[in-house]
C-alpha cells in the first residue's frame, strides 16, 4: 500500500471511528428512551436443536432464503429468493428437480387439532409458486402448485395434478391425480389436459436451467461483476444499418453469452430440430 492509500485508510478509520463515537454520544444522551439496534446476520442454512439441513451439492438456495433445520433437498433442486424451510419441530423432504418458488413458506407440524405428527413431503419434478404457504402437507411427484396457494394440515396432492392460484385447500383433504382444483375452499374445477400435464414436466425442466444461471451469477466475485458492467457498455447492441455504416463488427465477449437452456429461442429451435 502507497503514501496514498495509507493515507485514504487512515482518513476512512478517522470517519468510521467518529460515528461510532457519535452513536455511542447520542445513546447516552437519550438515555433510558434510546433503543439499541442490533445487527442481523441472516443465515442461509441455520441448524436448530441439533438438526441439520441436508442438502444436494447442486441445489440452488437463494441468499435470502432460509432452509432451517431438519430439512433435506434432493438434486437439482431449487429454493428462491424470500423462502422459508423450517423443519424446527418436524422434518420436511424435497426430492429432485423441484422448485420452491420466491417468498414461499414451508413449514411442518408436531401437534393439531387431529392429532397428527406431521412433516412436510414434496417430490421430484414439483412446481411450488411464488408466496405459497405449506403446512404439514404432502404434494406428490410432478404435480403443481400456483401461486399464493395455502395448503394446509393433512393434505395430499397427488401426482399429476394441480392447484389454481390463490386457491386454500383444507385440512386432510386428497386431491386426486389428473385433477385441477381451484378456490377458497378449493374444489375439483376439471380434468388436466396432456398439455398441462406438459407444462408442468418443462416447468420443473426450466426451473433447473434458470437455477443453474442465479447460482453462477451469485458466486461472481465484486471483480466479475464490474468487469461485466465495463463489457457490456463496451458492446451495448447497436443498430445493424449504424454499424454497418462504421463497418463496425461487434463480436460478443464469452462473459456475456447466456446458456442456450435460458434462451427461449435457441431452446424451441432445437426440439424443432
Amino acid at each position: 500500500m502507497g503514501t496514498l492509500g495509507r493515507a485514504i485508510y487512515t482518513v476512512g478509520n478517522w470517519i468510521r471511528g467518529t460515528g461510532q463515537a457519535m452513536d455511542r454520544l447520542g445513546s447516552t444522551i437519550q438515555g433510558g428512551l434510546r433503543v439499541d439496534e442490533q445487527l442481523s446476520r441472516h443465515r442461509t442454512i441455520m441448524n436448530i436443536f441439533e438438526k441439520e439441513p441436508r442438502i444436494y451439492k447442486d441445489v440452488f438456495v437463494a441468499p435470502s432464503a432460509a432452509v432451517i433445520g431438519d430439512v433435506e433437498i434432493g438434486h437439482g433442486s431449487s429454493i428462491w429468493y424470500g423462502s422459508i424451510l423450517r423443519g424446527d419441530v418436524n422434518s420436511i423432504r424435497i426430492g429432485a428437480g423441484t422448485n420452491i418458488q420466491d417468498n414461499s413458506l414451508v413449514h411442518v407440524s408436531k401437534a393439531n387439532i387431529s392429532g397428527k405428527v406431521l412433516p412436510t413431503i414434496i417430490g421430484n419434478s414439483v412446481t411450488i409458486g411464488h408466496s405459497a404457504v405449506l403446512h404439514a402437507c404432502t404434494v406428490e411427484d410432478e404435480a403443481f402448485v400456483g401461486m399464493g396457494v395455502t395448503l394446509l394440515d393433512g393434505v395430499v396432492v397427488e401426482k399429476h395434478s394441480m392447484v389454481g392460484a390463490g386457491s386454500l385447500v383444507k385440512q386432510n383433504t386428497r386431491i386426486p391425480s389428473g385433477e385441477v382444483w381451484v378456490g377458497n375452499p378449493a374444489k375439483f374445477l376439471r380434468k388436466l389436459t396432456e398439455e398441462e400435464m406438459a407444462f408442468i414436466a418443462q416447468s420443473a425442466t426450466n426451473y433447473i436451467n434458470l437455477a443453474q444461471v442465479h447460482a453462477a451469477e451469485n458466486a461472481k466475485t465484486f471483480d466479475e461483476i464490474e468487469l461485466e458492467k465495463m463489457l457490456r457498455k463496451k458492446f451495448a447492441h447497436k443498430d445493424e444499418e449504424y454499424d454497418s455504416m462504421l463497418g463496425v463488427v461487434r463480436e460478443i465477449p464469452p462473459e456475456l453469452i447466456l446458456p442456450d437452456n435460458i434462451l427461449p429461442n435457441k431452446a424451441q429451435k432445437a426440439v424443432a430440430h
